[in-house]
């Protein structure tokens, strides 16, 4: 990944698959947090040639390039667990590296980034390498940062170190066996991208419970190069998704200086004027309508929908409003209720914390971080109970026909137009190389 004065015959990547699940599909898995995407930069497109490695013994060298190990941070890991899987046997080298000033950036281990180390033919560490910012976004185009180790006398040196980045447009496509994440990997799509995803048709398909198997989607993505090697990702460009036999499509449109924003192929603006849910990656609890309390021990009607999530998981907005309640109230606990628009309404109860510096009156944007999921009121473990409610009347969030948001007007229509027109046939070739291979498995 990370350039190199002599480059390895061949790189070794020890990865793994992130399957979470929910309502069969999911594990429950802590809440990401995913806003609207900044603006993304007009793409680059690039044609690459993959050729052929020669002859092992037509690389005449006496010095044998490094072994590389490459492994993934998965969350809870500590510094120890990754240099195991890397098979780094060093000492002294986890000393240094939680405690030296220099080695700072791998205090904070990001789960999904990526560490990597080389290793002689002896099997010792010839460098470590973290890469902490990977394609930070800049105005003079992308930098990718890394923390790099080596062994140096009788201890370590550690030194911080950047690359630019050039951006290209991928294609891929991926059909769900398992998981999203799964389906994903198999189609080695980063995990950024994928949850950009489920952050873009967040108001058309339900995540939480309407994925099936046989769904499939087909997405064009940046991805930022240094020497052949992908650095980073920016943003999804075009993507089109089947859910149970319907299809959503969505492409990123920006017209001179206003908001850019994702639009389906028709024109219709992605941002629906409510999410369906207000956590990522949980599952449901509890649902609409009669229930035996568990704590009362009595049947009672259940106001809203519950999700079940570990304590401190991030609960965003719904919808765009301002906040009419904040504290805590009776069995909700701390609550927060959001006045959305017109006759809209929502509630966010049994919170932990609130978040930072948020009071009432104050404005708060669809996917706005609002508070934390708690078991504050009366509740018998934490979960975040949502309540959506019309006219001040709570009804079912999962049954309710969600008001819709507009479509582009006639002055960008056109513009519109000629921008879905650069990714369109990307996504058909991808949907052609499918209908070609199913045709050739049943021959």
């Amino acid at each position: 990944m990370m350039p190199e004065a002599h480059q390895p015959p061949r790189r070794r990547h020890v990865t793994r698959s992130l399957l979470f699940a929910a309502g069969g599909l999911f594990l429950t898995a802590a809440a990401l947090a995913v806003v609207q995407p900044s603006p993304p930069p007009e793409p680059v497109f690039q044609a690459r040639q993959t050729l052929d490695l020669p002859p092992l013994d037509a690389r005449a060298n006496h010095d044998a390039a490094p072994y590389i190990a490459s492994t993934r941070i998965r969350r809870g890991d500590t510094v120890a667990d990754l240099l195991n899987r890397l098979g780094i046997n060093e000492n002294g080298l986890l000393a240094f590296l939680t405690h030296d000033a220099r080695a700072r950036s791998i205090y904070k281990l990001y789960p999904g980034r990526t560490v990597q180390a080389a290793l002689n033919d002896q099997g010792r560490m010839v460098w470590l390498r973290y890469a902490h910012t990977p394609g930070a976004t800049a105005k003079s185009g992308v930098d990718s940062a890394w923390l790099e180790v080596r062994p140096e006398h009788d201890g370590f040196s550690a030194q911080e170190r950047t690359i630019a980045a050039v951006r290209e447009t991928r294609i891929a496509e991926g059909e769900i066996n398992s998981s999203l994440f799964g389906a994903a990997d198999q189609a080695q799509i980063p995990d950024a991208v994928t949850m950009e995803m489920v952050d873009i048709l967040g108001s058309r398909i339900d995540f939480l419970k309407d994925l099936r198997k046989g769904d499939r989607f087909r997405i064009v993505y940046e991805a930022y190069m240094h020497d052949g090697e992908q650095v980073g990702t920016g943003h999804i460009r075009a993507l089109e998704f089947i859910n149970k036999g319907k299809t959503y499509s969505a492409v990123w449109f920006q017209n001179g200086q206003q908001p850019g924003g994702y639009y389906d192929f028709s024109g219709a603006s992605l941002k629906g004027a409510f999410l369906r849910t207000a956590i990522k990656f949980t599952r449901i609890s509890s649902g609409f309508g009669m229930r035996m309390h568990p704590i009362h021990n009595k049947w009672i009607g259940h106001k809203g929908v519950d999700y079940a999530a570990p304590s401190g998981t991030p609960i965003y907005a719904t919808a765009d409003g301002s906040v009419e309640f904040i504290g805590r109230q009776n069995g909700y606990g701390n609550v927060i209720i959001l006045k959305n628009f017109g006759k809209y309404s929502t509630l966010y109860a049994h919170q932990s914390r609130f978040a930072k510096g948020l009071k009432k009156g104050d404005r708060v944007q669809q996917g706005q971080l609002i508070g934390y999921v708690g078991s504050t009121g009366w509740a018998t473990g934490p979960h975040l109970h949502y309540e959506f409610r019309i006219d001040k009347r709570p009804v079912d969030p999962l049954a309710v026909d969600l008001p819709v948001a507009r479509t582009l007007d006639s002055a960008d229509r056109k513009a519109f137009q000629a921008v879905a027109a650069r990714y369109l046939p990307q996504i058909e070739l991808l949907a052609r190389l499918q209908e070609s291979r199913i045709q050739v498995a049943q021959q």
